[in-house]
């Protein structure tokens, strides 16, 4: 079999307004105790796994769940704005009804468009991977054999394992992806990409448990 780097790719934990369902995007929000307890377990787990780089978004849900997990196994996340959340124009910070009162001409924008269009001054789905492939692609290389871990937000998440699946970007919302999630994706030399966990981790478990 043909070396491969195994990337394990964790959503961030909950974040302080999570209850409002805003479009934080680029909006710096931080986490919650549960989103901290969250990133701990991840950081228990991984631990133990051997990982030789840590990447993380420039978002303080991101890094600072990446700070964690660094201090579990010895490394120093480098933050990288490429790796941010889909930036959301003027629809940022705002919960959809606030975005709509405001701009009441977005009223029949649904995010299904989002593949192939975007909030004024925001990315689409098609922007957002142009900017978070070529960085998985660096890091993949740069860790050919090894294994790595990156901390980012949903979307960056999806847009990850979409292209891993073959999957095109009008499925985006079909991958589910929780607070605190861990997935887990191997990428061959010959160009294969295998998804070995999906949206699963010890958190999933927490979660299960208050759900069944």
């Amino acid at each position: 079999m043909t070396s491969s780097t195994r990337i394990y790719l964790i959503r961030h934990g909950q974040v302080v307004n999570h209850h409002e369902f805003r479009y934080n995007g680029h909006f710096d929000v931080d986490i919650t105790e549960l989103g901290v307890l969250q990133m701990r377990n991840l950081a228990e787990l991984l631990s133990e796994k051997g990982i030789k780089g840590l990447y993380s978004s420039d978002l303080q849900r991101a890094y600072k769940g990446a700070d964690m997990i660094g201090e579990g196994a010895g490394l120093t996340s480098e933050r990288i704005f490429a790796l941010r959340e889909l930036y959301l124009g003027r629809w940022e910070g705002l919960t959809r009804e606030e975005a709509v009162e405001r701009f009441p001409e977005d009223k029949d924008f649904s995010f299904r468009q989002l593949a192939t269009d975007s909030v004024e001054g925001g990315e689409s789905l098609v922007d957002l991977k142009a900017r978070v492939m070529p960085v998985i692609g660096d890091v993949v290389e740069r860790h050919r054999g090894e294994s790595v871990c990156v901390v980012a937000q949903g979307g960056v998440n999806r847009v990850i394992l979409s292209d891993a699946m073959r999957l095109g970007l009008e499925n985006f919302f079909r991958i589910e992806q929780d607070y605190g999630c861990l997935n887990i994706i191997d990428y061959f030399a010959d160009g294969i990409q295998v998804v070995k966990l999906l949206n699963g981790g010890p958190n999933q478990k927490m979660l299960a448990t208050k759900l069944y």
